[in-house]
């Protein structure tokens, strides 16, 4: 029998190997140098995370991670249902430090959830009086995507992101609304940790349901109680995630 020559594709090249026990800082940072170097361009798609875990020989979480980073920094765009892509790149973005991503540590994203409460309760308060008929059958479309994805972490999280950011936009208020963009690109550390809890996206689910059911309703007290159970519900499960890991 012949040998066959094995084959390389020019995508396997670029994302060459690490070695063993990498962090996901310097994944993120080799992956921002292929987009320096123009070896990854705007609006190419990356492999599926399987695959590229694979080719860079890294674990799939450590990967995970670190596109999460590159999502805050806006380099990526993760989309449910179609995969990640390389944004449009502005060049500012090319040079904001990864230190800063990396450095969210367990203390700040518990700040986080303080932060989230103090905004997200407010917009979710707004919404409900605020809130159209078609932006509800929007929200509704969400909470079905939540629900089928309950069992599917890195499905959930991007179904978690749309439906916490459909809320803040139905609340019409421009300035909240920057608050919540930042602090849901922060977010997306957190979510990632949350996400892959034992039970934590099915009772998600749930709770986004109570939300949106409230939201239908026009019941301000009802969407704001919902929403506070709901990020209460995530923080403890955060809590006690980290006092596991000691």
């Amino acid at each position: 029998m012949t040998n066959l020559p094995v084959m390389v594709s020019t995508m396997d090249k670029t994302f060459e190997p690490f070695e063993k026990d990498v962090l996901p800082k310097k994944i993120a940072t080799r992956l921002l140098s292929l987009i320096k170097e123009k070896h990854l361009r705007p609006g190419e798609k990356l492999p599926p995370e399987r695959e590229l875990a694979a080719m860079m020989q890294v674990s799939r979480p450590s990967l995970r991670e670190a596109l999460q980073a590159l999502a805050i920094m806006n380099i990526i765009e993760m989309r449910q249902g179609d995969g990640t892509y390389i944004t449009s790149l502005e060049p500012e973005l090319l040079v904001e430090p990864l230190d800063f991503v990396f450095s969210l540590d367990d203390s700040t994203l518990l700040e986080l959830f303080e932060a989230r409460k103090i905004v997200e309760v407010g917009l979710v308060g707004l919404a409900a009086q605020r809130i159209t008929a078609e932006e509800i059958a929007d929200l509704e479309g969400c909470l079905t995507k939540s629900l089928q994805s309950a069992s599917d972490p890195d499905a959930f999280l991007l179904a978690d992101l749309e439906l916490h950011k459909k809320i803040s936009l139905a609340a019409r208020n421009p300035i909240m609304q920057r608050f919540m963009e930042s602090i849901s690109q922060l977010g997306r550390v957190s979510r990632a940790r949350t996400t892959h809890i034992p039970g934590l996206t099915q009772q998600s689910a749930e709770d986004h349901r109570a939300i949106v059911a409230a939201l239908k309703n026009h019941d301000v007290a009802a969407a704001r109680q919902a929403m506070l159970l709901h990020l209460d519900s995530v923080e403890q499960r955060l809590k006690d995630l980290l006092s596991a890991q000691g």
